[in-house]
């Protein structure tokens, strides 16, 4: 074989191949960047208790404090006055008699009267009462986004939702920050 004609044949081998590499290169950048549709984008939550204190003001009306527990005024006053009054009744013994009776009697009456008069004395005042309660919200944690390429769906759970309708493949996986919407 002369070497004109191996030279040759090496030279058109080689070209093929150029050709063929240039060729595969132009289609594939005709072909452009790979996209995956997302096709559901789902926001997770998570329920978030927040307790706090409400305080509020109000007017309470209390009994009045006694003085005198034991109505020892009230007892002795109309025992004074139920005494004096039995001793105007009748003479002699029957006059000692009706004074007893009349302090006895006397005794037991403003000992009650003491005791309903204090009864419906009040003070008002004003107390602090407080209670606990519990603030609710929902919190995002994340979102679970379904995306399809060709006949694989799968799911990726990003910390950001994603913007647009579609979403960038190099090498067969998503790139999030590159996502875009499907131009018309």
């Amino acid at each position: 074989m002369s070497k004109s004609i191996v030279v040759g044949s090496t030279l058109a081998v080689l070209g093929l191949g150029g050709i063929a590499l240039g060729a595969w290169q132009v289609q594939d950048a005709q072909r452009g960047p790979e996209y995956a549709q997302i096709t559901n984008v789902e926001t997770l939550t998570r329920t978030v208790e927040t307790p706090r204190e409400v305080c509020r003001d109000v007017v309470v009306q209390q009994q009045a404090p006694t003085r005198d527990p034991h109505s020892v005024v009230g007892t002795a006053a109309g025992a004074i006055v139920g005494g004096l009054l039995g001793n105007q009744v009748g003479g002699g013994s029957g006059k000692k008699i009706a004074t007893v009776a009349g302090a006895i009697g006397g005794g037991l009456a403003g000992r009650e009267v003491q005791r309903r008069v204090e009864a419906g004395q009040t003070t008002t005042t004003t107390q602090r009462q407080c209670e606990t309660v519990v603030d609710t919200r929902e919190e995002t944690t994340g979102y679970e986004v379904t995306w399809r390429h060709g006949e694989a769906v799968q799911t990726t759970r990003l910390d950001h939702r994603p913007q647009g309708d579609r979403v960038l493949l190099e090498e067969g996986r998503p790139q999030w920050d590159a996502v875009a919407s499907r131009e018309t």
